[in-house]
């Protein structure tokens, strides 16, 4: 790689020796000399190195001398090309060639008739290339002559107001134009040059003349820049160039673009060129800005603020000269508030994320605290004649509809608060309610435990199953239906749906109550079931669609119960479903007995059998069918065995009487099973 580096190095060495022989041997033929010329300027400009070499080899010193010394504008015009380059690429270069001697021999082409357009367009080029960022250079420009020259070139070269660009003469004269007006612009500013602003006054009344008679983009932006950056930290030179009027030029000029503006997107960015132009005459001497008020400047930029084609920049620059035009003057100010500014800039403050657009906005806004305070007090306090005192009064009038809308805004934002507040207070109740919903679930699984090994081991006890009945009562109470109920009305009408079910324990001997009780209840239970369900609905309406609960659809073809064990447990069965139908219990609605959700099938002794015995999670009643009906087979088959291969002696037939006794128990557990196995049906 470093080989490779240093072979294009060397290569560009030997080619510009060979360039420079080229141009000493060829002082006759003017056209080679020229090709020789572009041929290192092109080497020079990809290669700043390429410069440094050059002037080590001499060929900077043959160059401007050739430029010097050569009879062919050709030749002249493609060496001064030639040192323009160099030096613009290396400083070394600019600083070899800023000497007083170059810029006389420049002087000396711009001023002569004989050099053409394209001739001084070059040596303008070569100016502005050593002015530039060149302290030094501005000097010398002054001091040979160089910037008046310049001047009056600014003054002759576009000799008509009506620019036809078109035309080929008139392009290369406004190409001229336009590269003195650069030159000039580097001649008094970066660095700025006190006494080169001086000396460039002179030419303020002619650029407002052209401002006026030529409204043109092509006039404006070279012109607005020189302006701008004569009058820049100086105050002097403001002073002078609104004393010629060149205030009210640029606020005329400001006022058509403004115009214009709506019409077409490039008068909107050339006012925002004008509008940087007087921020620069008024930033020093903000008392300036009475000047504007004659012209309403302050609505303009109003209006221009809000075009939708600008960009945060151009905003900025705005808004700056907003700043400037009300910080020392109170016509400017009031035309802010009487045009809707202060809401401008207030929302400008809130929405924008530009540090630089909130810093202007906050400058305006702290402009216009001494206007509020002199609004507040009494209008005849005020020099204002009748119509400005009929204004002020309806600036007073917009003041208090601005603060009543920003007392609405606050009033929003605390709603919003609130309404923040409350929701979360609502996720952390409903994270208690699942809490307390899964503990109660624990609760109901172990009073379903002791009903049915209550059922199951013998006659039920009328005391425990009253303490029972009030747990589960108390249990519901507790949990679904405080969350559901919120008044005393409704919560008698719940107890009184769950008194029927200890009317069935206190009257099992009397079918005809017992149905009653049934068919009271299964409809207090679906009124129970459908309230229920409206409260979970508004609680977590996002978990109600994730696991439904299961519908009966043959409710009403099913015969009444008369089993007060059974109506419990289908009141109990119904409000399990209806827990489960919560995300918290989720889980254990998949793994429910097949016995208990096998509702609705053709069932019978068999393959009801089948389907508790294929259930890995059976529930405490049928695994205990299950059980006893495993024990009952077992003994049977035994039985079998026993008569089969046992001889019947007289002592065999004492003990096989025995057992006939034994195996009339297991027949009556039998009968007991085929009961409970066809009411499991109704589960």
């Amino acid at each position: 790689m470093e080989s490779e580096d240093t072979k294009k190095i060397q290569e560009m060495k030997t080619d510009l020796n060979l360039l420079l022989e080229c141009l000493k041997y060829q002082m006759d033929n003017p056209f080679s000399q020229k090709e020789a010329l572009v041929t290192i300027h092109s080497i020079c400009h990809q290669n700043s190195n390429a410069g440094v070499y050059f002037r080590e080899i001499g060929g900077l010193t043959f160059v401007k001398d050739l430029a010097k010394s050569s009879e062919h504008n050709v030749v002249k015009e493609a060496a001064l090309y030639t040192l323009g380059t160099v030096a613009e690429q290396n400083v070394y270069c600019q600083q070899t060639l800023c000497t007083s001697e170059l810029f006389e021999d420049l002087a000396w082409f711009l001023s002569d008739n004989d050099s053409n357009t394209n001739l001084k367009r070059m040596s303008v080029y070569v100016i502005l290339v050593l002015v530039s960022n060149n302290r030094t250079g501005q000097t010398l420009v002054r001091e040979t002559g160089c910037i008046t020259i310049l001047s009056q070139l600014f003054r002759t070269a576009l000799s008509k107001y009506e620019l036809n660009l078109s035309d080929e003469n008139v392009f290369q004269s406004y190409q001229l134009w336009s590269s003195v007006c650069s030159t000039l612009c580097v001649c008094v500013n970066n660095p700025q040059n006190d006494e080169n602003q001086m000396l460039c006054c002179s030419l303020f009344p002619h650029a407002n003349d052209w401002l006026i008679n030529c409204m043109k983009p092509e006039i404006i932006r070279p012109i607005c820049s020189f302006i701008g950056l004569t009058l820049a930290n100086n105050t002097y030179v403001q002073k002078h160039f609104i004393s010629v009027g060149g205030l009210d030029v640029l606020s005329q000029v400001l006022v058509q673009l403004e115009s214009d503006s709506h019409k077409t997107l490039s008068s909107a960015k050339l006012a925002v060129v004008v509008t940087k132009t007087v921020d620069a005459c008024i930033a020093d001497n903000p008392t300036f800005g009475v000047v504007l008020a004659k012209y309403h400047i302050v609505s303009k930029l109003l209006a221009l603020l809000l075009h939708e084609s600008l960009d945060s920049g151009e905003k900025f620059s705005i808004m700056l000269t907003l700043g400037h035009c009300t910080e020392d003057c109170e016509e400017n100010q009031y035309d802010l508030f009487k045009n809707n500014g202060l809401p401008l800039m207030i929302q400008a403050l809130t929405e924008s994320q530009n540090e630089e657009l909130n810093k202007a906005a906050t400058f305006v806004l702290h402009n216009c605290k001494k206007i509020t305070e002199k609004l507040s007090l009494s209008l005849g306090e005020h020099s204002f004649d009748e119509n400005e005192a009929e204004q002020f009064e309806d600036i007073n009038v917009k003041e208090k509809n601005l603060e009543e809308r920003w007392k609405k805004a606050k009033e929003i934002l605390h709603r919003i608060e609130e309404l923040e507040r409350e929701g979360n207070e609502e996720e952390i109740r409903r994270e208690k309610y699942k809490d307390h919903v899964s503990s109660m679930n624990i609760n109901i699984q172990n009073t379903l435990k002791y009903l049915h090994a209550e059922s199951i081991g013998g006659g039920p006890k009328a005391d425990k199953d009253k303490s029972q009945s009030r747990k589960l009562k108390s249990y519901k109470s507790h949990g679904v239906m405080s969350q559901a109920c919120t008044n005393d009305d409704q919560m008698k009408t719940l107890l009184k749906s769950t008194n029927p079910v200890n009317a069935c324990y206190r009257e099992s001997g009397k079918n005809k109550t017992l149905c009653k009780a049934n068919s009271s209840c299964s409809q207090n239970l679906h009124e129970e079931t459908t309230f229920e369900k409206k409260n979970f609905v508004s609680q977590s309406s996002d978990h109600v669609f994730k696991h439904p609960t299961p519908i009966v659809k043959n409710r009403k073809q099913q015969l009444p119960v008369t089993d007060p064990f059974t109506l419990c447990s289908d009141i109990i069965n119904k409000e399990v479903i209806s827990f489960l139908a919560t995300n918290s219990c989720s889980k254990m609605l998949k793994y429910r007995c097949s016995g208990c959700i096998a509702v609705g099938k053709s069932l019978n002794s068999r393959n009801f059998s089948k389907l508790l015995h294929s259930c890995p999670y059976q529930c405490d009643r049928h695994k205990v069918i299950v059980e006893a009906e495993d024990r009952y087979k077992s003994e049977l088959r035994k039985s079998l065995i026993c008569n089969k291969k046992i001889l019947l002696t007289p002592r065999r037939r004492r003990q096989l009487s025995n057992e006939s006794t034994t195996l009339g128990g297991i027949r009556e557990v039998e009968k007991w099973l085929t009961v409970l196995t066809c009411k499991g049906k109704i589960f």
